[in-house]
């Protein structure tokens, strides 16, 4: 079995920034692709970013991020979102996915920009 959690979420004010961690722990070698995703209330989940870890560390990003997002790799178990100069657009669940054969999902953890 493979748990995901999500933590770093919280209330920021526009302009600020937040980081959120992703740790997968149970029966996983690996993580081939780390997924950030996002999702507002009666919206489609979306794509905010993606590691894919077996190709050298190939990153995308929602368009939407414009170079204000970085996802990274602490260790084989811990992906990071670094989110800077955050926007009120950008509160949402947000969520991590480790694919692995499988996609594994977290829980969502809650961002509010807000003044």
């Amino acid at each position: 079995q493979v748990q995901v959690r999500e933590s770093g979420g919280g209330l920021v004010q526009p302009g600020g920034s937040l980081k959120l961690s992703c740790v997968v722990s149970g029966k996983i070698v690996a993580v081939s692709v780390w997924n950030w995703y996002r999702q507002v209330p009666g919206q489609q989940r979306e794509l905010v970013a993606r590691l894919t870890t077996t190709s050298g560390g190939t990153t995308e990003y929602g368009d939407f991020v414009k170079g204000r997002f970085t996802i990274s790799r602490d260790n084989s178990r811990t992906s990071i979102l670094q989110m800077n100069d955050l926007e009120p657009e950008d509160t949402a669940v947000y969520y991590c996915a480790a694919f692995r054969g499988a996609f594994y999902w977290g829980q969502g953890t809650q961002v509010t920009v807000s003044s």
